[in-house]
């Protein structure tokens, strides 16, 4: 999930500013504004001589630009895809590198390099901290049984989210429900628990200085390196070759596609209790 397009007048309040140059030392100027998304405001700024985007919010969730800056310096230190650098952090805003895109990125880099970052493999599935899905709280109690994973952190509480939303009628609860009673069988195989993305959709991808594939807002953990692949085919704008690329590098089982819808619908839940 990306930064809300924030209006002209948005550009950078006063508060905001004021914090900025406080934590830096430095004359902040806001130089545009970045579009596209739905969760944070994004402006490229100038510190002294230096340009960064800013991303905030008005009111975030406790520590939703902490577990954003988390999740980035892990991505990071598996050394396979470019990662914007964490330049600074508070609760209300975050502070990165700018990459000034060379060109378009090449869909088999991104293919391959996914493929190297889910070598990187954790002791179990989950994460050392919660962390967010878009502006929704994603739990990540460590767990060594994947369906049970998939079902009590991931699927079950954004069931639940999203008939708190008032999105979800007694007749669909009842449908996951029975789901989710089903996911020991259809989730039986036993995957490894690979460092994945999280939230890997075309808009938090982006074009390096050198023309190389970037990760953006990632929203992290030890997984089914699937569920990467899952969400990547859900919207599309990848291309044939990130996924050629991927297989090449580490194929996917032949089962997959049946587990594919499985992994999908975590996401179509965030998008209905995120946008109704």
């Amino acid at each position: 999930m990306a930064q809300k397009t924030p209006s002209r007048e948005l550009m950078l309040p006063a508060s905001i500013q004021h914090s900025l140059e406080q934590h830096f030392a430095a004359t902040i100027r806001p130089i545009k504004p970045i579009y596209g998304g739905d969760i944070n405001h994004a402006v490229q700024i100038q510190i002294g001589q230096q340009t960064a985007l800013l991303k905030w919010r008005v009111q975030p969730a406790n520590n939703f630009f902490v577990a954003e800056a988390d999740g980035l310096a892990c991505l990071a230190a598996a050394k396979t895809l470019a990662v914007p650098a964490v330049l600074g952090l508070s609760q209300s805003w975050l502070v990165l590198e700018w990459f000034e895109a060379q060109g378009r990125y090449q869909a088999g880099d991104l293919g391959a390099g996914l493929a190297q970052l889910h070598r990187n493999l954790g002791p179990s599935f989950g994460y050392s901290r919660a962390n967010f899905i878009g502006a929704l709280a994603q739990p990540n109690q460590p767990s060594t049984n994947w369906a049970e994973f998939w079902r009590d952190q991931r699927l079950w509480p954004q069931v639940e989210l999203a008939a708190q939303a008032g999105h979800m009628p007694k007749q669909r609860q009842q449908q996951c429900l029975r789901l989710a009673d089903q996911l020991d069988r259809l989730l039986a195989h036993q995957p490894q628990p690979s460092l994945v993305h999280g939230d890997l959709w075309a808009g938090n991808v982006i074009t390096t200085n050198t023309g190389q594939p970037g990760l953006i807002d990632p929203a992290v953990s030890y997984s089914d390196r699937e569920t990467d692949i899952a969400f990547a085919s859900l919207f599309g704008g990848f291309g044939s070759e990130f996924l050629s690329a991927y297989q090449a590098m580490w194929p996917l089982p032949n089962e997959y596609h049946e587990r594919q819808p499985l992994y999908q619908l975590y996401w179509l839940l965030v998008h209905l209790t995120l946008f109704g």
